[in-house]
């Protein structure tokens, strides 16, 4: 199968220009100007942008809360009218597994045959016995080169102590592992949500105000003081807040190797959300919670000056009604609704709508953030990327169009969007997964199982890559 897309505006992480692109098979084989190569079929993309696909790194597909399982990848076809076309999901280690038996038992299970976008993993070590620090060097080998440890949740089994990410830092060193954290304080949290609740203050409201941005700060100063101490790289993900920015700021000032990411609800979203009548501020609780405008400027600024050098969904699809309702009633507060928000759909309609349009981030720094440092960061060597050679992941997006976020055209299979009535400018109206096309006019036409594993490679961009 040949494709040649003819006459569209070609964005890249760092340039903007008219021409045309020629896909065979799975990979782009030329980009030019006015391409005359003979194709099976033949777009005309005038007055449009092409994009590569997008990467998000940061999903969860596999999260499971007091026995009640989010969406997995049989939605992973809203990715694909999202304009993303891979994805990395997070795996937490099986309590008595190994960290690599543990993600490749979840792929042939919930991914392989299933997904209709490519897909990648992140390890999530939960257990650190000695036994499985030393395993760490494995991943790189099994194609999972990177791992998160939560230094949130107190009590829970997947909370990680600071000897368990200092450990992970220097053996993870060794094979070119990047250490990602969710960097809050947990013993902060604990505190003020017990003070919280003794009070009667047990609505979604006081979700945020139970983990406020010093938890963030220091949990990320300590993160970061850890991989100084390990001489070591260290990736924070969903920052949301100005003192955690500071602290990233000053460590890279500083010499060292310290990136973070956001997520889209970070820079649209705010915590006044979690204040809607009745029990509806649930569906906004999550972790590190919403902040204020303020928060939401500075991320802004941070995107748009490469302090933070990604934006994800953190995608968590936990249904309101039946899931985000374990907080209601009596006896229950915030502390009992499962953290997370459904935005795989909207990642790319959010940063078009309120960065490009509104004048606060460019094309190509939107290009940078959505497809092309997420590949780098997570190993992906023919993703995030308009080259010869890559996978023919493509977006053909559409300027021109207008349309009203709603749940009502949402795939992720959840029963709320958080940015519900939100305006949306532009859509991916045409998208090519390794040349195939998945969505048309805006309609996914894909296959499930038609996604692939993308093994990622070692050392990866916080190594200087």
């Amino acid at each position: 199968m040949s494709v040649l897309i003819k006459n569209g505006t070609i964005v890249t992480a760092d340039s903007e220009f008219t021409g045309d692109i020629y896909v065979e098979g799975e990979s782009i084989k030329a980009i030019g100007e006015e391409l005359e190569m003979q194709a099976d079929e033949v777009v005309d993309a005038t007055g449009k942008y092409i994009l590569p696909g997008g990467v998000d790194q940061h999903v969860h597909f596999s999260f499971t809360y007091k026995g009640s399982k989010v969406r997995g990848f049989e939605t992973s076809n809203a990715a694909a009218v999202g304009g993303t076309t891979t994805l990395i999901e997070f795996v937490n280690q099986v309590q008595g597994k190994g960290l690599v038996e543990s993600i490749d038992d979840y792929r042939k299970t919930d991914a392989d045959g299933i997904a209709m976008v490519d897909y990648a993993f992140h390890s999530v070590m939960t257990d650190p016995r000695p036994e499985v620090i030393e395993e760490i060097p494995k991943l790189a080998d099994a194609g999972y080169p990177t791992m998160k440890l939560f230094m949130a949740y107190k009590g829970m089994f997947f909370h990680a102590d600071d000897d368990a990410i200092l450990n992970a830092l220097y053996k993870g060193k060794e094979a070119g592992i990047t250490v990602m954290v969710h960097a809050e304080n947990a013993e902060m949290i604990d505190v003020l949500s017990k003070k919280l609740i003794a009070e009667g203050k047990t609505a979604p409201y006081y979700h945020a105000v139970s983990r406020p941005p010093v938890v963030e700060a220091e949990a990320t100063r300590r993160a970061i003081y850890l991989a100084e101490l390990a001489e070591a790289p260290l990736y924070v993900v969903h920052v949301s807040a100005i003192e955690a920015i500071e602290e990233i700021k000053q460590a890279f000032g500083r010499g060292q190797a310290v990136y973070g990411e956001t997520c889209s609800h970070y820079l649209v979203l705010d915590r006044e959300d979690l204040a809607k009548p009745g029990f509806e501020g649930a569906k906004y609780v999550c972790s590190p919670a919403l902040r204020t405008k303020e928060h939401r400027d500075a991320l802004w600024q941070a995107v748009d000056r490469k302090w933070i050098n990604a934006i994800s969904s953190d995608h968590c699809g936990f249904d309101y009604e039946n899931q985000k309702h374990m907080g209601a009633g009596p006896g229950k507060s915030f502390a009992d609704i499962p953290n997370g928000a459904p935005s795989l759909q909207n990642r790319l309609n959010i940063l078009w709508t309120y960065g490009v349009c509104e004048g606060r981030i460019s094309r190509s720094r939107l290009v940078d953030l959505f497809a092309t440092m997420p590949a780098k960061i997570n190993g992906l060597e023919k993703k995030g990327q308009i080259e010869i050679g890559y996978d023919a992941d493509l977006v053909i997006f559409d300027p021109n169009y207008e349309g009203i976020i709603s749940v009502a055209n949402n795939l992720e299979g959840v029963d709320y969007c958080p940015f519900e009535g939100f305006a949306q400018k532009g859509r991916p109206e045409t998208v090519f997964l390794r040349g195939s096309k998945i969505v048309d006019n805006g309609k996914y036409v894909g296959t499930k199982g038609q996604g692939r594993f993308i093994p990622g490679k070692p050392y990866g961009y916080v190594y200087g890559g």
